[in-house]
């Protein structure tokens, strides 16, 4: 019962941030009507742009911005911070599987985000200018598996990024890397369909689609249980990753401490 809890825990922790929430959901609203407009200008003069019409251009734009906070890509630094401390000495000590009570507090994180930061900003986004909606009720269901299967993606590869600290004993530089780069490679600065072919081709071998470009792939049923399934390969191997660089990572704190 240990998991439940810690979910439990991490949704009760975030929910006591409620000014902080507000605050990040007015930016994501005010950049969701730059984002908006830029590509509705774009299209405007293209008329589609690898089958993104208006429609699907506001959808990816709105439900991109409410999966933000909720898949998170940056901003998690915690683990890095305690183990350039040593206070993850503690954490090793407890009784419990130190990867799995992190991915229980960040899906508590997520769940309080999807009713703070993705449902207001895809409703705003849906009212003023109008979505595509899923022809199939089973889509809705295949949505919300696409967005926890990304959840865990990005945690796994914060948690991954995170533990560099062992032997980098400061991973500000790695993680801020990955703020520049996840954002685009992931889909959430545009479109992945509108780039050229080698490059989408390539990114399919890599875990960056499943952040953000499939979930919203799924809700505009241009992409189906292939993609879920590239999810859920990319979160198991990262996972997998994940235990295997902690291990190494505990065996040099070890030899660190004498």
């Amino acid at each position: 019962m240990l998991f439940p809890r810690l979910i439990r825990a991490g949704f009760l922790r975030y929910s006591s941030y409620r000014q902080a929430a507000l605050a990040g959901l007015t930016t994501n609203v005010v950049f969701g009507l730059l984002r908006t407009a830029v590509l509705v200008a774009v299209l405007a003069e293209r008329g589609t742009v690898a089958g993104y019409d208006v429609a699907a251009a506001v959808t990816y734009v709105w439900l991109g911005q409410g999966l933000l906070t909720v898949v998170l890509l940056w901003g998690d630094v915690e683990l890095s911070r305690r183990i350039r401390s040593g206070d993850v000495v503690v954490d090793l000590g407890r009784p419990w599987d130190l990867q799995a009570a992190r991915l229980a507090g960040d899906l508590g994180r997520a769940g309080f985000a999807v009713l703070t930061r993705l449902v207001p900003p895809a409703a705003f986004g849906a009212l003023v200018f109008g979505f595509r909606w899923p022809a199939h009720l089973g889509t809705y269901a295949l949505f919300a598996l696409s967005v926890l299967a990304a959840v865990v993606v990005s945690f796994a590869v914060r948690f991954l990024l995170n533990l560099s600290a062992f032997w980098l004993l400061d991973a500000r530089g790695v993680l801020a890397v990955w703020g520049v780069v996840g954002g685009l490679l992931a889909g959430l600065v545009m479109p992945l369909p509108w780039f050229p072919e080698w490059a989408r081709t390539a990114l399919w071998w890599t875990p960056f689609p499943a952040l953000f470009q499939t979930p919203i792939d799924v809700f505009l049923e241009q992409a189906s249980w292939p993609a879920v399934i590239h999810q859920v390969l990319w979160m198991v191997l990262l996972l997998a990753a994940g235990r295997v660089v902690l291990e190494r990572g505990g065996r040099r704190l070890v030899v660190q401490g004498g």
